[in-house]
């Protein structure tokens, strides 16, 4: 029987887990800039715990999560999302505690998990990269997590961005919103899709996230939220807007945007491209902020902010974008050995290579001196190293220097008890001012 992978998920193989790495070192390296540090949680969480922050007419809940009973009868939940497990990560251990900074920052790269449709960067298994700051209410904490993720993504190179923003304001703007959304979509009911009848009174908001054609063509003209925000909510935002024209960050307003998680409140934001590779518009990061998650997960009142990107979406943009990886590391050494004499100390010189600092590699088939040559070639190794019978009785190994084809030798006896690395370098240092020299002479 030959077994496949499960739908929607992918295997990432060597040749391209270089491009994930270079993500990930980037984002690591400019989170840590704004001093966020690594934080992990587990894979799957009560059921419960999704089903009160994301919202229970959401479609992460109502229709995409992969939720199961445990031999204990405990219902859990793979992680469809990243924020949740984080906040009661928080809570549980006591991170708003005296003894923590304040803000607490902290940013996670993890799968997570959603029954759906598999399509271009969207997958039953997909990887999300993301930042969340705790306890800071300042405007400043929205802008400047914002240009944390536009920093991310000019480090990657990437262009052609629009950052969208929009303000859900708080319980009372909602409140008051939400009577006004219901008066607005109330007389057009029944030309609504089925999900949003379903919310029209559980969530009229999720409305406005419809993807039905027929829905966006309703709430095209539908009532503003921003025209309903309270004054604190309203002060807010003017203030998140002058401090992004501050920063000479561009945006545009979204009335219409509200996210897919009931949490947000007050700014949220989306960050857009448009690209081949999806045929339309679309978000590759997105977030805002959550005051009230904290509390609802059993905590105190505590302001949050924070966004999440898709790791293979992002992907798929650098590709369209035709943004260029650093090429893998190159091999240090790669060691020849010829005739089975030698597969001995050809195992020592590579070991003690690698002790030194260096990376190595070597034949383990047996193979003709020809076929290692094309090895080493391959894997762009900057020294190769031969050993044959006759080097072997000499008790030396010879040297080349791939980029100069300049060849010495080495006693073994040097190789082992020198410091390698030290050799290495010299040697490689040498060639490159014996080339400079002659240059100078032409």
């Amino acid at each position: 029987m030959a077994f496949q992978r499960p739908k929607g998920t992918a295997d990432i193989l060597p040749i391209d887990s270089a491009k994930w790495q270079y993500v990930e070192e980037i984002a690591r390296v400019v989170f840590s800039d704004y001093q966020f540090k690594e934080i992990r949680t587990p894979i799957f969480e009560n059921y419960d715990l999704f089903s009160r922050s994301v919202g229970e007419t959401s479609d992460i809940v109502s229709k995409e999560m992969y939720d199961f009973y445990d031999k204990g009868e405990r219902h859990m939940a793979l992680r469809p999302e990243g924020t949740a497990p984080i906040v009661r990560a928080y809570v549980e251990n006591k991170l708003y505690g005296p003894e923590h900074t304040k803000p607490f920052k902290v940013f996670y790269a993890e799968p997570m998990f959603r029954y759906e449709r598999p399509q271009g960067g969207r997958m039953r298994e997909f990887h999300q990269i993301g930042v969340e700051v705790f306890g800071s209410s300042n405007p400043a904490t929205d802008v400047e997590t914002m240009a944390l993720a536009m920093d991310f993504f000019n480090e990657l190179g990437l262009s052609n961005l629009t950052l969208v923003i929009n303000s859900l304001g708080d319980t009372q703007s909602r409140n008051a919103y939400r009577e006004a959304l219901i008066s607005y979509l109330e007389p057009q009911v029944e030309a609504l899709s089925e999900d949003s009848q379903t919310r029209l009174y559980k969530n009229p908001l999720r409305v406005l996230d419809s993807k039905d054609k027929k829905d966006q063509a309703i709430i095209k003209d539908a009532p503003s939220i921003l025209d309903y925000l309270s004054e604190s909510s309203r002060k807010h935002f003017e203030t998140v807007k002058e401090m992004l024209d501050a920063l000479h960050i561009s945006y545009t307003i979204d009335s219409n945007m509200v996210r897919g998680l009931d949490y947000y409140n007050d700014t949220i934001f989306e960050i857009m491209t448009e690209e081949k590779a999806f045929g339309s518009i679309t978000t590759i990061c997105a977030g805002g902020r959550y005051n009230g998650l904290v509390e609802e997960v059993g905590g105190p009142e505590t302001p949050a902010f924070g966004f999440g990107l898709g790791v293979e979406r992002l992907l798929l943009t650098l590709e369209a974008q035709q943004i260029e990886f650093p090429e893998e590391d190159t091999l240090d050494v790669y060691v020849v050995g010829i005739g089975e004499e030698t597969n001995l100390e050809t195992l020592k010189i590579v070991q003690a290579i690698r002790s030194s600092g260096l990376s190595a590699e070597r034949d383990y088939l047996n193979r003709k001196p020809k076929a290692q040559f094309k090895t080493a070639a391959k894997l762009k190794a900057k020294v190769v190293l031969t050993l044959g019978e006759e080097e072997l009785k000499n008790k030396e190994i010879n040297f080349k220097v791939m980029k100069t084809g300049k060849e010495s030798k080495v006693s073994l006896q040097d190789l082992y008890e020198d410091d390698f690395e030290r050799i290495f370098n010299l040697k490689i240092s040498d060639m490159t001012a014996f080339n400079e020299f002659f240059k100078k002479d032409e």
